[in-house]
């Protein structure tokens, strides 16, 4: 299951690429974000695997990200893992003038091996969409506040 989207920020391509990856920065913008450690590589290397962690109602979802690629201010690629569920993100960031940034993102899930999650992907796939767009929007308003 594939989703992508983009959205244009009213901030320069350095200064959304600064917010964008530094890791301090995602309680501003992803919902239930606690924190992320680095557990080997050099902070936003390529190579470099951290743990993040979610509150998720009750509970907390620990994911395992492996940056895959990291070309910043123009892209940045990563790899994520979840006990039951694997992803892709891939990042592109395109200055339109000197004052406008677009921002466009693609996800990918490549394994779902859970069975209510796989049956939500498929019967509704807004489910896994519809987060990811909302933390777009979210990283917009912040990105234009700073």
């Amino acid at each position: 299951m594939k989703h992508n989207g983009a959205i244009e920020i009213n901030q320069t391509l350095e200064k959304v690429a600064a917010l964008f990856s530094d890791p301090r920065n995602l309680k501003e913008y992803q919902d239930g974000f606690v924190k992320k450690e680095l557990i080997s590589g050099e902070q936003g290397k390529v190579g470099s695997v951290s743990k993040m962690i979610y509150k998720h109602g009750k509970q907390d979802m620990i994911l395992t990200e492996t940056i895959t690629k990291n070309e910043l201010p123009h892209s940045f690629e990563a790899y994520y893992r979840h006990k039951h569920m694997d992803n892709t993100m891939k990042c592109n960031f395109t200055a339109l003038d000197d004052k406008t940034t677009n921002y466009e993102f693609e996800y990918e899930y490549t394994r779902i091996d859970w069975i209510m999650p796989r049956l939500m992907a498929i019967l509704f796939p807004s489910m896994y969409r519809k987060p990811a767009e909302k933390w777009l929007r979210q990283f917009k308003d912040f990105a234009e506040r700073n």
